[in-house]
């Protein structure tokens, strides 16, 4: 499995990125992922998740997972997150965050 993550915006405009391939993980977290992926039922999600409620100051998420034949590309608005989904966004902020600090040092 594939997953590319963006978060990008909130008041400083700061943008995170990360890709990781679960086949390069150790089993463990490669099964976590998958966990997150289906409890929030990712791949039912629609392309779009945006929120009518005013703030310009939200962050954005752009989430693509590559599995098998199957992929799916998710653009969301932090309002609009599903509460199923969290999980899996706060994994993968963890994610890029640490991806991010490895690299600066």
């Amino acid at each position: 499995m594939k997953i590319d993550f963006t978060k990008s915006g909130g008041f400083a405009g700061m943008r995170l990125a990360v890709r990781i391939d679960t086949d390069t993980l150790p089993s463990m977290e490669a099964d976590r992922l998958r966990r997150l992926i289906e409890e929030g039922r990712f791949f039912n999600l629609p392309t779009s998740l945006k929120s009518n409620l005013p703030g310009g100051d939200r962050f954005q998420y752009r989430i693509k997972v590559e599995e098998g034949g199957k992929r799916k590309e998710v653009f969301a608005d932090e309002a609009a997150v599903p509460e199923t989904l969290r999980p899996l966004i706060d994994y993968l902020t963890d994610w890029a965050r640490s991806s991010q600090r490895r690299k600066t040092v």
